[in-house]
């Protein structure tokens, strides 16, 4: 049913119509959303006949588990009908048909092509009609409007995670997370309403300090007393909202395996704060779950990922701020 409609979506002249290309990944989703409790009975008969070592081998080295050579197919089959519709040159990326997608992959457990589709929505060209024939438009990448949303990109590393596949999962945050684009959206979202109110703060504290002079004090002449006023008003705001700040954006309390180097400037700390949560998950998903044992993993993937967060100013498993350490 989903490759039937998958095919007449592609059979389509020209640009296809957003609620057409909606039908189309729905239907793909429908037929995931079918799938889903078949895999996973699959997956659970399989830990249930499998030993523990075999299972627990499994999971350290991301194999994926056996399933049913026609349950496979079917799920490569929706993934790939999936992915045509998305990757045609006439269909615009737009946010509502990314989730759609992201959804159809969750439920099928297929995160390997997740990290290009993100690519994708942030380079393909906009189709367009231009006398009478179609013409693309190309995007600029690092635009906020090409950001991908935390919640989507949470949706496709949780699918990551769990279908095991590390690759899939730095991917993932290389190609959302980490881009200009999510961090203009993030400065634009979190940061405008406090530019607004640092630079609307000089004229509320020049009306505080005149209304001070004017009505608050007879000691002093009114130019005096306002001068007075707006010195200490200022004093009061930036010792206070600087150690405000400082204590924001330094604080580690949500942190569990991957801190910040000594010596980030804060401001990349803030911009980049949602890249080290994704790789916080990805250590706590991949390494040991028993806390005192953080620190004991092995291997070149392991190592690996080490010197990855390495170059991204990040540390796995800081020595003092480990359990026990302090």
């Amino acid at each position: 049913m989903a490759e039937d409609s998958v095919s007449k979506f592609l059979s389509v002249d020209g640009i296809p119509a957003k609620q057409l290309t909606t039908a189309a990944l729905q239907s793909c989703l429908r037929a995931a959303a079918a799938l889903h409790p078949q895999l996973k009975r699959a997956e659970a008969q399989y830990r249930a006949s499998a030993s523990k070592l075999v299972s627990l081998g499994a999971e350290r080295t991301g194999a994926r588990i056996p399933v049913d050579a026609k349950l496979t197919e079917a799920t490569l089959r929706i993934s790939h009908a999936a992915y045509a519709i998305v990757a045609n040159p006439n269909v615009e990326m737009t946010p509502e048909f990314l989730e759609l997608y992201v959804a159809i992959q969750a439920q099928l457990g297929q995160p390997e092509s997740l990290p290009a589709v993100f690519e994708m929505f942030a380079n393909k060209p906009k189709p367009v009609v231009k006398d009478g024939q179609i013409a693309y438009v190309k995007q600029n990448p690092n635009a906020a409007a090409r950001a991908i949303e935390p919640a989507i990109a949470d949706m496709a590393l949780q699918t990551a995670i769990d279908a095991k596949s590390l690759d899939s999962a730095l991917g993932i945050i290389e190609s959302s997370y980490s881009l200009p684009a999510f961090k203009r959206q993030k400065l634009i979202k979190h940061g405008t309403a406090p530019a607004l109110g640092f630079a609307t703060l000089p004229f509320g504290i020049f009306g505080l300090s005149t209304g001070y002079a004017a009505y608050w004090q007879n000691t002093m002449d009114i130019s005096t007393a306002t001068g007075i006023g707006v010195a200490g008003i200022s004093g009061y705001f930036l010792v206070v909202g600087s150690l405000g700040m400082i204590a924001k954006l330094s604080n580690k309390d949500q942190m569990k395996r991957v801190t910040w180097t000594p010596g980030t400037p804060l401001r990349y700390r803030w911009l980049r704060e949602e890249e080290r949560a994704a790789l916080d998950k990805v250590a706590c998903a991949w390494g040991f779950k028993e806390p005192w044992r953080h620190g004991e993993e092995m291997g070149p993937e392991w190592e690996g990922l080490k010197e990855y967060m390495g170059y991204r100013q990040m540390l796995l498993d800081r020595v003092e701020f480990m359990e026990g350490m302090s």
